[in-house]
């Protein structure tokens, strides 16, 4: 049987019904699922930059970490050669102090010629040569030609061999020095250098650990005192 006109749009409008409901239906469904990976997606690249920052904030927390010990390191070693230095300033200031204390030993004159004369003969025992030349202060030179006298028999008796000793009349020691003497070989390629200055030196370089334990205490860190 042949449908009406009425009857054929019922059925357009119902099919075209059903088409729309599956085509709304298909795109929620589309809809869902793309709302789904979305998310998703959302949820890696929110946890991927998350891991970015974090790997950011404690590579940065690790050189602020870095840098502070740096700095620490730093501070600690400049305070520490700022103590080293005053240390050694006070030491130079000591030292320069004990120098100008040797004037008083020159001031008793029968000390500082008993004094010269063992410092000649030092020289001459230190030298072993049979002519030496001596050089000593402007002000010394009639105490050096009395210990001259004294020494060179000391010197023979000990040595068992003879020796002249001649004052040096070019050169001297400078008059504001301390005083002492300097022994030279015949041809003056061998020094003895025994003025009270020199003296001092050696003997605070002798001393010196004795001297730092005595103004400073002792140090933690030495592990060997020989």
């Amino acid at each position: 049987m042949a449908l009406s006109d009425v009857d054929v749009q019922k059925q357009i409008k119902h099919m075209m019904a059903f088409i729309e409901q599956e085509a709304n239906e298909k795109a929620e469904e589309i809809d869902a699922k793309a709302e789904e990976e979305f998310n998703i997606e959302k949820g890696r690249l929110v946890q991927t930059q998350r891991l970015k920052i974090r790997e950011y904030y404690e590579k940065k927390e690790k050189q602020i970490e870095q840098q502070k010990k740096i700095q620490m390191s730093t501070v600690r070693n400049q305070a520490r050669l700022k103590v080293l230095r005053a240390r050694d300033d006070l030491i130079s200031d000591l030292l320069n102090d004990a120098k100008q204390r040797l004037s008083r030993i020159v001031a008793d004159q029968a000390i500082y010629q008993e004094l010269l004369e063992k410092l000649l003969l030092q020289s001459l025992l230190r030298l072993l040569e049979p002519q030496v030349l001596v050089r000593c202060r402007p002000q010394d030179v009639l105490l050096i030609e009395s210990a001259v006298q004294r020494a060179v028999p000391d010197y023979m008796a000990v040595s068992q061999r003879g020796v002249e000793v001649h004052l040096d009349q070019e050169a001297s020691l400078p008059a504001n020095s301390a005083g002492g003497v300097e022994a030279y070989s015949g041809n003056q390629k061998i020094k003895v250098s025994n003025t009270l200055e020199s003296r001092l030196d050696l003997l605070a370089q002798q001393r010196m650990p004795e001297i730092r334990k005595a103004l400073f205490g002792a140090n933690a860190n030495r592990k060997f005192f020989t």
